[in-house]
This record gives C-alpha cells, structure tokens and sequence, in this order.
C-alpha cells in the first residue's frame, strides 16, 4: 500500500521494502488553467505557451556535485553508469499520471555517489513569465520497478508562486541504506545548471 508523504519527512527504501533494487521516480503536475480573455482574446494569440517542465537528477559524491557528466536530464538521459535513466521528456504536463520519469538502479548505484537530487525546472521560465504559482497537482512518486507498486508519494500543496524551479526530493544513502528526504523547496533558479550549482 502507498504511503503518503509530507514535506520534510524521511523514509526508508531498502530497508523497509526487501529485495527493492530499482525504483521510478515519478512526478507529474499540471497547468492551472487560466481565466479566458474575452470573446475575441483567442484571435490575437493571447493564449500563453504551454509550461515546459523538466525533471532532472542530480548525482551527487560525498554530497557534493562534481561534474556535467552527473546531471541527467532531456539532454543527457542516460548517467555514464547507466544506474539513472530519464525516461524522456514531456513538454507539456498534460493527462493524467507521471508526466516524466526516471529510473534508479539504487543497487549498482556507484558507491562514490550518496545522494541522487530529484529537481524540476520550467523551461525558459522568465522569457515566458511561467512559475510553478501557474501549476497544480505537483507529486513525486516512487515505484518498485520490479512489479509497479507505489511504494510512496509526496504531493506538493503549497503555494510556489514566483518559483521557477522545485527541489521534489533527494534520494540519499545513509549507514548503507537507501533513503528518500520529501524537500518540496521552490527556488528562483533558472535551468538546471543554477540548481546543481547549488550543491557544489
């Protein structure tokens, strides 16, 4: 049965769910639908771009990011020790369920690595004037890749406005076991490479 989480709170992986090795980090979210503009506001393109979001993980060793290499995402899906896979990218959030997902293989995560960041960022957030104040139904999930059981979720209910990226949690190694931390901080941080910045 999944457990639904609150912000700041801390859950066992492996220890609690035995034999679990690989698990999906789903997150979903969707659009806040905005108030028409009038009879003739969809003549004249008023009709705001769609929010672009993207889901990153950021590896981290002894806590710290180290290198590009370690950032996966919709422009490097693949880390180099193929433990962490971006299942592809979703430009729009629209339907139900996970609109992006990656994959951890926390068995044969490399033992350098101790915590995996999961961040979202909006896609050209200031150009567009997006923040996640513009977004509802934010989770993050995990899933037993093995037999596709939630295990848990984590809904964000606050309000982001002004937020241009979301810090959803981190998957972090402690006395050698497997942890997830549920963070749900906004930042002001533009792309993905200002929120691994953060962890340098």
């Amino acid at each position: 049965m999944s457990i639904s989480l609150q912000k700041g709170q801390k859950v066992s992986l492996t220890k609690d769910n035995a034999g679990l090795s690989r698990v999906i980090v789903g997150l979903g979210w969707d659009d806040v639908k905005q108030s028409g503009g009038g009879l003739l506001s969809g003549l004249f393109g008023s009709k705001s771009a769609d929010i672009d979001c993207d889901a990153s993980a950021i590896m981290l060793k002894d806590g710290k990011f180290m290198a590009k290499e370690d950032i996966v995402y919709f422009g490097n899906l693949r880390h180099k020790s193929d433990t962490v896979i971006h299942m592809g990218d979703n430009l729009t959030g629209a339907g139900d369920g996970d609109d992006e997902q990656i994959v951890v293989d926390l068995a044969n995560i490399p033992s350098q690595y101790d915590k995996v960041m999961i961040v979202v960022n909006i896609y050209d957030a200031n150009k567009r004037k997006q923040h996640f104040g513009m977004i509802a139904n934010a989770f993050c999930r995990l899933v037993d890749a093995k037999n596709n059981t939630e295990l848990f979720k984590y809904n964000l209910t606050e309000n982001y406005s002004g937020m241009t990226a979301m810090i959803f949690g981190e998957i972090y190694k402690h006395n050698g076991e497997w942890k997830f931390n549920a963070i749900g901080q906004g930042t002001t941080d533009v792309g993905i490479g200002q929120l691994a910045a953060r962890y340098k």
